[in-house]
């Protein structure tokens, strides 16, 4: 009984994962509408992983240890460390995908417990410009806005069209507080800039605004998913009151439920699920208490947090001088002009404090 017990474990646990390996790479249905697809979330998880990395020499080059995989070739055309804000992303293509790649760092893992806490207290603060009743979190909006990661993002998006192709598609990530970035950043390319091809896909990303605001960024950028990982706890922050469907945080479509299964108590795979158009579907992460923040720290099996418990702390070797600039607030970024395929030989790092956010 025994043998044919585990038999049948090793038959159910390999048709998992031929379901789970057999799901191709595309981005549209028939009929014009976004899907989600598992090979590009997996795919996009290792850019949003990588933005973590301290040594921006290995960032720039993309030779860092999470640079790799699914990213293999990737080409950087930015990297922007907001000092002041202790804010990091970087901009870049991926011919393989025929994209420009916007990556935006979350708050790391030392701080996350603060973080959490605060945001239970958060409340809409601020008028979206020019969407009726429409109102968001004035720290999250500001994050991206108010500080110097977006006219850099959107300088380094023009110059990787100009060097690459205007018909690029730009995929627009971040995690956690990156991940309410990402959705501001991807809302801002196609209000402001007039961009067509936009998608964007988060994990594990908070509450951004209500749903007067959900409404009218599912109008615009349709081809959106935001991933939650099993009870991570941040999406369901700040808090979703039902008896206040207008004047609370109201999280705007598509999430994807990535729930694991386990046998044995053994995780195998993770189900995913893709909810309804409401943005708060009740039967996917909603219906579990969200209480994890190591499921906020892992998403398809890859870590989304610094490698070092310092916060804000950044290495970058002497030879990178010739690339990067600061300005006049210490704000730091590396910056390609051209088109380049050239190999930076690089000698000690050095490293650089920034003061926690």
């Amino acid at each position: 009984m025994g043998q044919k017990r585990w038999l049948s474990l090793l038959a159910i646990f390999a048709c998992l994962l031929f379901v789970a390996c057999g799901r191709v790479l595309k981005l549209k249905s028939d009929d014009g509408q976004p899907v989600y697809n598992h090979t590009l979330a997996i795919t996009l998880v290792q850019y949003t992983s990588a933005v973590y990395m301290s040594d921006l020499t290995k960032l720039y080059t993309w030779t860092c240890e999470r640079c790799n995989g699914l990213t293999k070739g990737f080409q950087v055309i930015e990297i922007i460390v907001d000092v002041e804000h202790c804010l990091q992303a970087y901009v870049g293509v991926a011919k393989d995908l025929n994209a420009i790649i916007i990556a935006f760092r979350g708050t790391q893992e030392h701080s996350i417990q603060n973080w959490v806490s605060d945001l239970f207290w958060k409340q809409l603060d601020l008028n979206y410009p020019d969407m009726p009743d429409a109102m968001v979190h004035h720290g999250f909006y500001s994050a991206y806005h108010n500080t110097t990661v977006r006219p850099a993002v959107l300088d380094a998006v023009k110059r990787a069209k100009k060097f690459h192709g205007a018909n690029l598609n730009i995929m627009v990530t971040g995690h956690s507080m990156g991940g309410a970035m990402a959705s501001f950043c991807g809302l801002d390319l196609v209000v402001n800039e007039g961009e067509e091809n936009v998608q964007v896909m988060t994990f594990g990303q908070p509450r951004i605004g209500n749903s007067a605001f959900a409404s009218y960024y599912n109008m615009l950028v349709p081809n959106t998913f935001r991933i939650i990982h099993d009870h991570d706890i941040v999406p369901h922050l700040p808090p979703y009151y039902r008896i206040f469907p207008q004047k609370t945080y109201h999280h705007f479509p598509t999430e994807v439920w990535v729930k694991e299964l386990s046998i044995l108590n053994i995780v195998i795979i993770g189900v995913e699920t893709v909810c309804d158009n409401s943005g708060e579907d009740p039967t996917c992460s909603r219906s579990v208490r969200g209480s994890s923040i190591s499921d906020h720290l892992m998403y398809f099996g890859v870590e989304l947090m610094g490698e070092t418990w310092r916060q804000c702390n950044i290495v970058r070797s002497p030879e990178m001088d010739s690339y990067s600039r600061k300005d006049s607030k210490g704000n730091i970024f590396l910056s390609r002009t051209v088109p380049s395929t050239e190999v930076i030989e690089t000698n000690t790092p050095s490293k650089t404090g920034i003061s926690s956010l």
